[in-house]
């Protein structure tokens, strides 16, 4: 199925509650980067992988965003920690101040997909 303006990620049961995020390539300001998409309190939610204190990805190892209980994003090097649901930092380096960059999700028909912005665009 073709969803105008949505790219495809990935087949939907991909993304298990609070496990592994699914990883892919965007484009921001003429750059290739990464961004990731999970699911938790049975939403999807997806991110520019780019912390908000330092601009560094958060997982440690590919996919691995989520801390030891699956009740914060976290970033792996600074220990900052992030809302699943809304991005908000709420603790570390960056309390208070900021967020991840949200990338719009869905899930239709057994598929997850994503939409470009004006700031987070299609990876060549």
């Amino acid at each position: 199925m073709k969803v105008t303006g949505w790219q495809r990620l990935c087949a939907a049961d991909a993304l298990r509650e609070g496990e592994a995020a699914i990883r892919f390539a965007v484009r921001v300001g003429g750059t290739t980067a990464s961004a990731f998409v999970i699911r938790h309190g049975g939403q999807l939610r997806g991110y520019l992988n780019r912390c908000a204190h330092v601009a560094m990805e958060l997982d440690w190892l590919p996919g691995q965003v989520f801390d030891e209980r699956r009740q914060w994003l976290v970033c792996a090097t600074h220990g900052a920690l992030y809302e699943p649901l809304t991005g908000r930092c709420a603790g570390g380096p960056c309390a208070g101040r900021g967020g991840l960059r949200a990338i719009e999700v869905f899930e239709q028909c057994g598929g997850v997909f994503w939409r470009p912005d004006g700031f987070v665009q299609v990876a060549p």
